[in-house]
């Protein structure tokens, strides 16, 4: 047991020692407890990374291997939780998702059902010059019917740049 002075502050080196004495012995112990190799050594490595921020200005704690290690489980439990509650919303939205395949495959493409959203496909098509997407574009809108909306006047320039303007 320590006495009432103030606990030792480590440096990069230090920290690098008890890295090397300990991770072997904390990675064990998680691959023991929780079974999977990569869960355990990530964990013991962000536990020594926060070492590394915790340590130097609060002092080593009286069992640095032991601190590892319950910092470096109680990382590897957050993990866990965060990967199962994240599987707990995949399958949700499987569920909720049209059919019954997998949540990552989008839906079999069908015919467009609004006609409106089938017109501006039209309207962009790649095989149509850009004065037939403007003229097609604007001729359906109720505004241009009405007046209300923008006019386009095209220039000759070999650019085809377009002027427009709002409505009168």
């Amino acid at each position: 047991m320590r006495g009432t002075g103030a606990a030792p502050r480590p440096g990069e080196a230090e920290v690098g020692r008890i890295f090397r004495e300990e991770s072997g012995r904390s990675v064990a112990a998680l691959i023991r407890v929780f079974g999977d190799i990569d869960v355990a050594e990530d964990a013991v490595q962000e536990a020594f990374a926060i070492a590394l921020g915790k340590w130097p200005g609060d002092g080593l704690p009286p069992n640095p291997g032991g601190w590892i290690t319950t910092t470096a489980r109680n990382r590897a439990i957050d993990r866990l939780r965060r990967e199962s509650r994240g599987r707990e919303l995949l399958s949700e939205v499987a569920v909720l998702s049209p059919g019954n395949g997998d949540p990552g495959i989008p839906g079999e493409a069908g015919p467009v059902e609004d006609d409106r959203l089938r017109l501006i496909f039209t309207c962009c098509h790649p095989a149509l010059s850009t004065e037939a997407q403007v003229a097609l574009t604007l001729r359906p809108s109720p505004a241009a019917r009405r007046g209300h909306g923008p006019t386009v006047s095209w220039s000759c320039s070999p650019s085809r740049t377009a002027d427009v303007g709002t409505g009168p």
